[in-house]
């Protein structure tokens, strides 16, 4: 099979589609687009969940046909396994379920039984995913198993974050405790930093009688690197395939989606994620962000993405396989090939990677582990087989995202980065 005239050692299964599921209303994910094209150019019939019918996943030719279903994430859960149904009906036969949010992954996850039916996807401890992307439920796994994390409280009230206040030392992260809250009734906009005890006290007014909110401590960017892991493991939590890189850039600064980034073998890294994913018995795919800490010399682990990164199509092991494939394999019965990840590949968001550039000038923050030159370059957008996705992103992100990104300097200039 060959993809962009690269050949790959295996055939998927062209019987089993591949559908994209995405709640809420982001229409410009570059993630979905690129699992549309990696299946899809295997010769796997693909189908997405779109906002409208003119995103750029609607767009792309490697997709059989978008299914137009605007919904904010904050449905109830009934609703959206009902209308999951109805599109596995019309696809008519059992499709591999590719979640690009946690709102996705926890409802999966939840609703196993009522989906088993119509649906493909890794079984899993019901009740994983959602303690998972819990900022709370995450951090307690981490103690409980010993892995790195930055210090955190969890205020229940306002009186609490005063206290939280008096001691604090300031720059201080606060993000929103769950998924689905985040888009119901969310605290912050998304990973906010917040520089000083009186910024923290004015936000937290708005914040209701039982903030949903973590506090933690801020890694300062000059004594730290960002890394990531993307792996897909079966359902004895054994890695299919597992990659680790280096982001250079984010937008926000420091914060956000992944803008820029290398892949770097770190094999102490794989470790450490592979045994943790063994300890609490994950199975699927996951999207790591972890900081090194100079410091102490330990990595820290930030978020745990139950589901699909943005940035998945950066690692390909050496096979052709990255982690969207290697769980499309494993859920059709077909062996996954193994092979190194393409050390030095660079993986750039076209869109937001020029902001981040000019932003990270003046940051202190430096990555010594990327490789001076790349071995070869990924784009989120642009693909000489599947152009437009990335005509449509332009004609979207002109004017709205111009503006977005100018708010979020402000933002920026004013000292919190807040990032969705």
């Amino acid at each position: 099979m060959a993809e962009s005239g690269v050949s790959v050692p295996f055939e998927a299964d062209r019987d089993v589609p591949g559908l994209i599921v995405k709640f809420g209303d982001y229409p410009l994910h570059h993630g979905g687009v690129g699992a549309i094209r990696s299946l899809g150019r295997l010769g796997v019939p693909m189908y997405a969940i779109t906002e409208d019918a003119y995103t750029p996943a609607a767009s792309s030719r490697y997709l059989k046909k978008a299914f137009v279903w605007p919904t904010s994430g904050a449905e109830d859960p009934g609703r959206l396994v009902e209308g999951l149904l109805r599109i596995g009906h019309r696809i008519g036969r059992p499709a591999v379920l590719v979640p690009t949010d946690e709102e996705a992954a926890v409802l999966i996850a939840e609703h196993q039984d009522d989906l088993a039916g119509s649906f493909l996807f890794p079984r899993v401890d019901p009740a994983l995913p959602r303690r998972l992307a819990s900022k709370q439920g995450l951090h307690e796994l981490c103690v409980e198993h010993g892995i790195a994390s930055p210090a955190s409280a969890f205020p229940e009230s306002y009186e609490d974050i005063v206290a939280f206040a008096e001691t604090a030392c300031f720059p201080v992260v606060a993000k929103n405790r769950e998924a689905f809250v985040r888009r119901e009734r969310p605290a912050v906009g998304g990973t906010t930093r917040i520089a000083t005890r009186e910024g923290l006290l004015t936000l937290a007014r708005d914040w209701g009688a039982r903030p949903g909110v973590i506090l933690q401590e801020y890694l300062p960017r000059e004594e730290a690197e960002d890394w990531i892991v993307h792996a897909s493991f079966d359902q004895d939590s054994s890695p299919l395939a597992l990659f680790t890189g280096v982001k250079v850039r984010s937008w926000p600064p420091h914060a956000g989606m992944t803008a820029n980034a290398y892949v770097v073998d770190n094999p102490e890294l794989a470790d450490l994620a592979a045994r943790f994913i063994k300890q609490i018995g994950y199975s699927g795919i996951i999207d790591l962000d972890l900081r090194f800490d100079r410091r102490d010399g330990q990595y820290k682990l930030l978020d745990f993405n139950p589901r699909m990164g943005a940035q998945f199509r950066l690692f390909e092991n050496e096979s052709g396989v990255d982690v969207v494939r290697a769980m499309h394999l494993n859920l059709t019965g077909r062996p996954v090939p193994e092979g190194e990840q393409r050390a030095g590949h660079r993986y750039i968001v076209e869109n937001i990677d020029l902001p981040a550039l000019l932003a990270y000038r003046r940051s202190g923050y430096t990555t010594p582990h990327a490789p001076a030159r790349a071995s070869g370059t990924e784009l989120a957008w642009f693909a000489g087989d599947d152009p437009l996705p990335f005509v449509t992103m332009l004609a979207r992100f002109v004017r709205p995202g111009a503006k977005h990104l100018y708010q979020l300097w402000r933002t920026n200039r004013r000292g919190s980065t807040t990032t969705k």
